[in-house]
Parts: structure tokens; C-alpha cells; sequence
């Protein structure tokens, strides 16, 4: 399985992000990816809510979607838009994944679990939850070379998600991200081969860089990872590009078989006080 992440510096609008991200996509296939995932926030960066809210709208109608399920078509490739920013039917945003098979199809698609709700120590806020709707259904999709899990950037951080995808079937999970620089620095790297070692996956984490015409700052280094969590291919920096790898699929069944940990997997009850403790010994 060649797989390609796309990495790039969306603009603030639909119709320049389809410009910047399309020319990657065909970048990637040119290069033999059979499977391409862009970013988190694929379709357009605007933090500003009042300038960025009266310009989504659906899945089905955004028009960096409807770019990348032609370029499907058109080359015969995968393509996970890592998330698109849309309107739900009920008017609230969403941060949402989209896999697009090669007939242009969206056979699959993810909202965002976790809200990126924090106040970094360099006085950074944010409050992901005022403008997007959270999802509540993990998502594990069936594809040519194996299942694939969804999740979207600071999901990342709860470990739990990707034990439920990998204890479901998960050969390869997606990380589509947006990190801020200071966390990127600190964490990206561990984290992704952290969730790659504990589950005994593939980790695709295809990333946003460098400084937006919002004026955000993302961290970009995109990476594949194996099972053992070696860092199979990763971008030098922030710079828009692409990343491939090869993927063998055989990897995540020796690694598993090496390191049994799914199956040694043991329930056990929480110490008291821990959250979600109540009940456990029922």
C-alpha cells in the first residue's frame, strides 16, 4: 500500500484552497499513491468566526470537496480530506472527515470527537467547542488494503479512542492535524508514535504548516509511522508538500504477535475518584 499525505498551509478561503491542495494531490499520484490524506481543515483556515462562518456549508456542497472527489475520479486514487470545516443540517459547524473512494464517492465520514478547549502556557486560548459541534461515533471504514480508523487532530490525546479502533480491527489510523507550534514541538512526534506502539498500527498523520493568512502559526512535519513506531517518512518542516510511504499491511499482524498487548488487555477497577469509576465493579 503506497500511501501520500498532503501537507499544507490552507488559505482563508474555499476556492484558493482547492488551488493550493488539488496540484498535491496530483503531486502524490504522480508518485504512485493509490491512498492521499490531506489535513485537518483541508477546505480553509479562518479563525475569525464572524468571517469564517457565512462561508460553510455542507459536505456535499464545499467546493474543496467536490475538487477532491473529481481528482478521485480523475486519477483513480483514495483521498481522505482529513476534516472539511462545514454547516450540519441543523446549522452548527462541524469539523468533519470525509474518505472518498476512487469512483468520487464519500463512503465514509467522521466528526471530530474531542474539542480542542485549552489555555496554553504561552497564553494561547482556545475554545473549539463555541463554534463546532462534537461528534459522539468512532468510525472504523473497510478499505482495499485493510480497515481504516478516523480521528481528527487533538483526539490524539485520548489514548482510549485509538484502543476501541484497533481492539475493532484497525490496521491503519488517521491523524489529520492542525497543531499549534508550541504543542507541536513538545508532543507531535511522541504522541503519534506513542498511539502507533501501544495499538500496533499504522499512524498517517497528515498536518497543517507554517503561518496562515489568519495569522495562525501550524507545525506542519508530517509523518507515517509503522507499528513499532518507526518514523517511516516525514516532511522536513512546515513547508506545503508531500510525504510517501510504502505501508506493509503484514507489519501490524507481526507486531501484534510479538506484542500481544491487545489481547493481554485485562479490565480492572478504577481506583476511587477516577472519572467513569462509578459502577465499575458491576
Amino acid at each position: 500500500m503506497k500511501v501520500g499525505l498532503i501537507q499544507t498551509r490552507t488559505p482563508a478561503t474555499q476556492s484558493s484552497a482547492l488551488d493550493h491542495v488539488a496540484p498535491l494531490v496530483r503531486e502524490a499520484a504522480a508518485q504512485g499513491a493509490k491512498f492521499i490524506a490531506t489535513p485537518e481543515g483541508t477546505n480553509i483556515l479562518q479563525k475569525d468566526r464572524e468571517t469564517l462562518l457565512p462561508q460553510l456549508v455542507s459536505l456535499q456542497d464545499d467546493l474543496v470537496v467536490l475538487g477532491l472527489r473529481q481528482a478521485a475520479r480523475e486519477l483513480g486514487v483514495w483521498v481522505l480530506v482529513g476534516s472539511a470545516l462545514v454547516k450540519r443540517k441543523d446549522g452548527k459547524a462541524a469539523n468533519r472527515s470525509a474518505l472518498i473512494s476512487p469512483s468520487g464517492e464519500i463512503t465514509a465520514t467522521y466528526d471530530k470527537l474531542h474539542m480542542f478547549d485549552v489555555d496554553l502556557p504561552n497564553g494561547d486560548r482556545y475554545r473549539e467547542s463555541s463554534l463546532y459541534e462534537p461528534g459522539s461515533q468512532a468510525r472504523l471504514e473497510p478499505t482495499p488494503w485493510g480497515n481504516l480508523g478516523l480521528t481528527i487532530c487533538y483526539d490524539m490525546r485520548f489514548p482510549h479512542l485509538y484502543r476501541a479502533l484497533a481492539k475493532a480491527g484497525a490496521d491503519v489510523i488517521a491523524v489529520p492535524a492542525a497543531f499549534t507550534r508550541p504543542t507541536g514541538e513538545a508532543h507531535w512526534e511522541v504522541l503519534l508514535r506513542a498511539r502507533a506502539i501501544e495499538n500496533g498500527v499504522f499512524i498517517l498523520a497528515a498536518a497543517q504548516g507554517g503561518l496562515h493568512e489568519d495569522g495562525r502559526g501550524t507545525w506542519g512535519h508530517s509523518m507515517i509511522v509503522d507499528p513499532w513506531g518507526r518514523i517511516l517518512a516525514q516532511a522536513a518542516g512546515d513547508a506545503p508538500g508531500v510525504v510517501i510511504a510504502d505501508l506493509n499491511l503484514d507489519d501490524v499482524t507481526a507486531t501484534r504477535q510479538a506484542i500481544p498487548s491487545l489481547k493481554n488487555e485485562r479490565a480492572f477497577v478504577p481506583p476511587p475518584g477516577a472519572l467513569g469509576a462509578e459502577g465499575a465493579g458491576a
